[in-house]
């Protein structure tokens, strides 16, 4: 079962860092060059400068990491980062309305440290999608120089029984620690709670390690975290459950309402041959019902909401839409690979349509010479416009959590850019110090 630990975050002091709402930043893989510019701005003490630290022309390549290394020991000296007295957990919770929609939700979890395992059979860490080498390296290069973790890992895990949830439930009745809304109107709220005694740290991590936990996001972040671990551990195999050996994870409760977005797929060089073939043997696979763009933006554009897992798909070229439903008897031939848990994901069906109708294989997906990604609904549509960079678009609804957690406990991962968990957590409310 996962070994989950409380332990001492790194937290910025606000008498001495400033508001909190100026400090703060979303995960570094979701920065653009406007955004990262912005928040450097915003403050001299942004966590950006941490998490993401910025290219200077004609430096070393590693000096960004040095200089996040030194900013950080600066912190420390200087009082703007401070360490908690006490292990604890961090209850978090989420307050924020689902993109395209009025509904509003609320969505809570804890913060505290994964003991890092390698994946496999029988491991207590599952994950669900593959990795790439690049944004691996980056995040190995920040993690060596610094000994912190800036963001965390989410993970999934599963209490039916609710006891968790009722624990947290009662935590937010408390004052909390810190109180941010960030840029996109979430509102983000922790809560520091001391382990021991079997309190309420006890009980949440009691629930959480009663099962693997499924990686939701972050798998990047946690080969990294297993990579600095390895390196660690040469010389140093006497060292009893070092910092090192643990990752920070945000865990949540994959019982609760959990909110997962879909990545659009825009589709490129697509002639007027493809197009003929692509319309052709569209009956072939889906049921298709003539629709108009505005319509398929309207729907999918609230996929937040929306089930997921049944098939349905938007589709809209220079010449038409339609609502699409998937045969499934058609593709049992298509989807040679994997369990069957895996085969039935709406991506796993795109995939194979997509090869099968305009001859765009996985290894033209990865590449993304064909395949661009966009998480709106309206601009995937708008894309496809006259002279817009994509002549087809897929639309498609989010992958329902149930069958994330399937396929991830069959050993299969998903193709990428298969889920996209709403919201993302802060980078700035905590750090993992790995001291040793």
């Amino acid at each position: 079962m996962p070994d989950i630990r409380p332990f001492r975050a790194l937290r910025f002091d606000p008498g001495v860092a400033g508001d909190l709402t100026r400090l703060v930043a979303p995960p570094y893989d979701v920065i653009g060059p406007a955004l990262h510019e912005t928040l450097l701005a915003r403050s001299p003490k942004n966590a950006v400068r941490l998490d993401l630290p910025a290219v200077v022309t004609g430096e070393d390549p590693d000096e960004r990491y040095r200089r996040a290394a030194h900013t950080l020991a600066a912190w420390r000296s200087d009082g703007t980062l401070r360490k908690d007295p006490r292990p604890s957990v961090y209850v978090h919770e989420q307050a924020y309305r689902v993109p395209g929609t009025d509904l509003e939700r609320t969505q809570r979890g804890f913060f505290a440290r994964l003991k890092l395992e390698p994946f496999g059979p029988g491991s207590p860490v599952l994950p669900h999608e593959r990795t790439l080498t690049g944004p691996k390296e980056e995040r190995y290069r920040l993690l060596r120089a610094t000994s912190l973790n800036t963001s965390p890992v989410i993970g999934l895990f599963s209490d039916p029984a609710g006891a968790a949830a009722a624990a947290m439930a009662a935590v937010v009745l408390t004052p909390p620690v810190s109180d941010v809304t960030d840029d996109d109107g979430v509102r983000h709220r922790m809560w520091m709670v001391p382990a021991g005694g079997g309190g309420t740290a006890d009980v949440l991590i009691a629930a959480a390690a009663a099962a693997p936990v499924v990686i939701a996001d972050g798998h990047h972040r946690y080969e990294t975290a297993v990579r600095y671990r390895d390196e660690r551990r040469v010389g140093h195999a006497a060292d009893v459950d070092p910092d090192y050996d643990f990752v920070l994870m945000l865990f949540l409760d994959a019982d609760s309402q959990l909110t997962v977005l879909p990545t659009h797929r825009l589709v490129r060089r697509v002639g007027a041959a493809d197009l003929a073939r692509l319309h052709g043997g569209l009956e072939s696979l889906f049921e298709a019902e003539p629709s108009t763009s505005a319509a398929l933006v309207q729907r999918f554009g609230a996929a937040g909401v929306l089930a997921g897992g049944e098939g349905r798909f938007g589709l809209v070229t220079t010449d038409g839409a339609w609502l699409l439903r998937a045969r499934r008897e058609a593709f049992v031939k298509l989807l040679s690979t994997g369990g069957d848990a895996v085969r039935a994901l709406d991506v796993a069906l795109l995939g194979a349509a997509l090869e099968v109708l305009l001859g765009i294989g996985p290894g033209a997906v990865a590449g993304g010479e064909r395949i661009a990604y966009s998480k709106s609904a309206e601009e995937a549509v708008a894309a496809v416009a006259a002279g817009g960079s994509a002549d087809a678009v897929f639309l498609l609804e989010p992958t329902p959590v149930a069958s994330i957690l399937a396929v991830a406990h069959a050993g299969d991962v998903m193709p990428q850019k298969s889920t996209y968990f709403y919201p993302k957590a802060l980078t700035g409310l905590l750090f993992n110090p790995q001291e040793q």
